[in-house]
């Protein structure tokens, strides 16, 4: 009894593990019209480029499908992030709908950009369908 007790407590302490979904090879993310080191004002509206895979909401399971995640202001995608869900805050926008453009307010600065793409469950493709990190400045 203490084993499993311990067991279940030491799940619980780490990082929730989730099974990627495979990419097909040459599948890729872009943004659509927006260069690295254009200068934008706001309001910004960024459209979100796929090939080689479609779009489907959260949720739906379909193969070779997923939804656009928006990385804002982070450090670029990376080995520490596959494998986990993409978290929903300020710096991870999700398009969960399937929506392949967004309007929003950047404050004035220079901002990073970068787009991941995720299955049904928000987890990042196997292997990661992401974006060049592109920087843009808000007048």
């Amino acid at each position: 009894m203490f084993r499993t007790a311990l067991f279940i407590a030491a799940l619980a302490a780490s990082p929730v593990f989730a099974q990627s979904t495979p990419s097909p090879d040459g599948a890729r993310v872009y943004f659509i019209g927006l260069e690295d080191g254009a200068t934008v004002s706001n309001p910004v509206t960024l459209h979100f480029g796929l090939s080689g895979m479609g779009v489907a909401p959260v949720g739906v399971d379909l193969p070779n499908t997923g939804h656009h995640h928006l990385l804002i202001n982070r450090a670029p995608f990376g080995a520490d992030d596959v494998g986990f869900g993409v978290p929903a805050d300020d710096n991870h926008r999700h398009f969960g709908a399937g929506q392949t453009e967004v309007t929003l307010e950047l404050p004035p600065g220079t901002h990073t950009l970068q787009l991941v793409l995720a299955d049904l469950n928000h987890v990042p493709h196997d292997p990661p369908v992401v974006s060049a990190v592109i920087s843009v400045t808000v007048e």
